[in-house]
């Protein structure tokens, strides 16, 4: 899935609020403070629920440019990757894009039933946060 969507609001604004989230999420799960400079190839362990956990890798963090990330299961792995396009000081484009490759041959058959599915309101949700995170900047 890829989503691309302008904001009124600086790339760098924007990176932030990413960032201080991922920053964020590590702390409540980890309890370790990080530095941004130490996100990259970062990698810990979330747990969803009792039966569902992930491992989280940071792939590349480049300063108010991008943000990638991958999430593993034993069902499948996860990429997102942000891509911030700075269009002067107070506009940025975001690129954002996701792909999922999936284990066993059920998995990528109910993995592409669902994406079908879903992937509209996943669409619509991610435009609608994009437009909160806008609005918190103003």
């Amino acid at each position: 899935m890829i989503i691309e969507k302008e904001l009124k609001m600086p790339a760098k604004a924007f990176y932030d609020k990413i960032i201080d989230s991922v920053i964020f999420d590590i702390r409540t799960v980890t309890g370790e403070d990080i530095k941004r400079s130490r996100l990259k190839n970062y990698e810990y362990v979330k747990q969803f629920s009792k039966l569902n956990r992930a491992k989280i890798l940071i792939q590349e963090v480049e300063e108010n440019k991008i943000y990638q990330f991958k999430t593993s299961t034993t069902k499948n792995d996860f990429v997102v990757r942000y891509e911030i396009e700075d269009l002067g000081s107070d506009r940025c484009k975001i690129h954002y894009e996701e792909t999922m490759k999936s284990f066993g041959f059920m998995q990528q058959m109910n993995d592409m039933v669902m994406g079908i599915v879903i992937g509209f309101f996943k669409k619509r949700n991610f435009k609608k946060m994009m437009t909160m995170i806008e609005k918190s900047y103003s």
